[in-house]
C-alpha cells in the first residue's frame, strides 16, 4: 500500500524546512507569500493532508467551526438555511477548517463540540433564544450570527438587506398597479419580516401612498403557505388590494393559492411578489416576482468574519448587509393588450 505524504515529503519538495512548512499549514505571520504559494502548491501536487489533532496540538486550534441552527429551521421542507450552510462548507474548505453541524430546540443544552472545546468559532443560522446565544458568548468563542441580530447585544452578524430588497419589490407593485397595495406578515418578531415590513412602508411613504390598516395583515404566529393562505382569507375579506407583497415566498405561495379559488387572475386582476426566491416559486403559474436573497454568500461572509476573528482574536462587531435582487416574473407583470 502507498504510503501517505508527510510534512516531511512537503519539506523535501520545496528545499524548506519542517518548521516553515508547518508555519504555513498553520496560517501564520512572518511566511513571505512566495514561500507560502510554493508550500500550497507542493501540498497540492503530493496530496498531503495534515494530521488534524497533530495541528490542534501545534497551533492550539481544532480546525473545526460550529454550525448551529434550530430543530424548526432545520425541519422546514424550503432548504433556506441548507444553502447558507453550503456556503459555510464551501469557504471553510477554502480555508482547511471543517464545519461541524448541530441542530437545536431553542432552549437546548449547549453541543458537545463546544463542551468539548472542539471548535474554534461558532456560526448561528437564524432566531435563537437570546439567553442560548449568551451562554455560548460565555465560553469565550468567537460566533456570528447569520439571518439574526440581537439588539444591543455585541455579536457579529451576517445579515440579508430586507429593508431595501422590500421597498424595491414593493415599488415594483406601485409601478404597475399604482395604489392599494397589501402586505402579508408572519412572526413579526423575527427582525428580517419586521424589517421587511418597514421596506414596505418606507416604499408607500416615498411614493406619498397612505398606509391603510385593512390592507395590511400581520396576525400569523409563522411565515409558511398555510399562514399566506390564513392571512389572504382576512386581508380580503376586509379590503380589495390591487397587488399583495407578502413577506416571503411562502407565504405568497399560500396567498395565491387562495387568490386562484377565489377565481382572481394574477396578475390581471391582482399582482403579487414575495421575497427569498425559494425554489418553490419557479415552479407555480404563475411564476411569482421575489427578492432573490444570495444564500450561499452569506454563508461565505459569516466564514470569512470568523476566521477574521479567530486569526486576530479581536473582540471588533461587525454587521454586514449583503446586496439582494428583485427577480421580476408574470406574477406581478400587467401584460399589455
Amino acid at each position: 500500500m502507498k504510503q501517505r505524504p508527510t510534512i516531511e515529503d512537503v519539506a523535501r519538495r520545496v528545499s524548506l524546512s519542517i518548521s516553515t512548512v508547518s508555519l504555513v499549514l498553520n496560517d501564520k505571520p512572518n511566511v513571505s507569500e512566495e514561500t507560502r504559494r510554493k508550500v500550497k502548491k507542493a501540498i497540492r501536487d503530493l496530496g498531503y493532508h495534515p494530521h488534524r489533532t497533530a495541528r490542534g496540538l501545534a497551533s492550539q486550534s481544532s480546525g473545526n467551526i460550529g454550525f448551529i441552527l434550530t430543530e424548526n429551521h432545520f425541519q422546514q421542507s424550503e432548504p433556506f438555511y441548507t444553502r447558507i450552510f453550503l456556503g459555510t462548507e464551501f469557504a471553510a474548505r477554502e480555508n482547511n477548517y471543517y464545519i461541524l453541524l448541530t441542530t437545536v430546540g431553542n432552549g437546548d443544552s449547549i453541543p458537545r463540540f463546544l463542551l468539548e472545546r472542539n471548535v474554534d468559532g461558532v456560526i448561528i443560522a437564524g432566531r435563537i433564544d437570546e439567553q442560548y446565544v449568551d451562554g455560548i458568548l460565555s465560553m469565550g468563542v468567537p460566533v456570528v450570527l447569520v439571518d439574526f441580530v440581537i439588539p444591543l447585544k455585541k455579536v457579529s452578524a451576517v445579515l440579508i438587506d430586507n429593508r431595501r430588497g422590500a421597498a424595491t419589490a414593493v415599488e415594483h407593485l406601485i409601478g404597475q398597479y399604482g395604489s392599494d397595495i397589501g402586505f402579508i406578515g408572519g412572526d413579526m418578531s423575527h427582525p428580517s419580516i419586521a424589517e421587511r415590513y418597514e421596506g414596505y412602508k418606507e416604499a408607500l411613504r416615498l411614493h406619498q401612498l397612505s398606509l391603510a390598516n385593512t390592507l395590511i395583515d400581520t396576525r400569523e404566529a409563522d411565515t409558511g403557505v398555510e399562514n399566506g393562505y390564513r392571512a389572504a382569507v382576512r386581508l380580503l375579506a376586509a379590503a380589495k388590494p390591487k397587488a399583495i407583497f407578502a413577506a416571503n415566498d411562502a407565504l405568497a405561495l399560500g396567498c395565491m393559492r387562495y387568490l386562484k379559488e377565489r377565481g382572481l387572475k394574477i396578475p390581471g386582476e391582482i399582482g403579487i411578489a414575495g421575497f427569498d426566491d425559494i425554489e418553490a416559486s419557479s415552479h407555480v403559474e404563475p411564476r411569482l416576482t421575489t427578492v432573490r436573497v444570495f444564500k450561499e454568500e452569506m454563508g461565505r461572509v459569516a466564514v470569512q468574519q470568523l476566521m477574521e476573528s479567530i486569526k486576530s482574536k479581536s473582540e471588533t462587531v461587525v454587521t454586514v448587509h449583503v446586496p439582494v435582487e428583485l427577480v421580476v416574473n408574470q406574477s406581478s407583470v400587467i401584460l399589455n393588450d
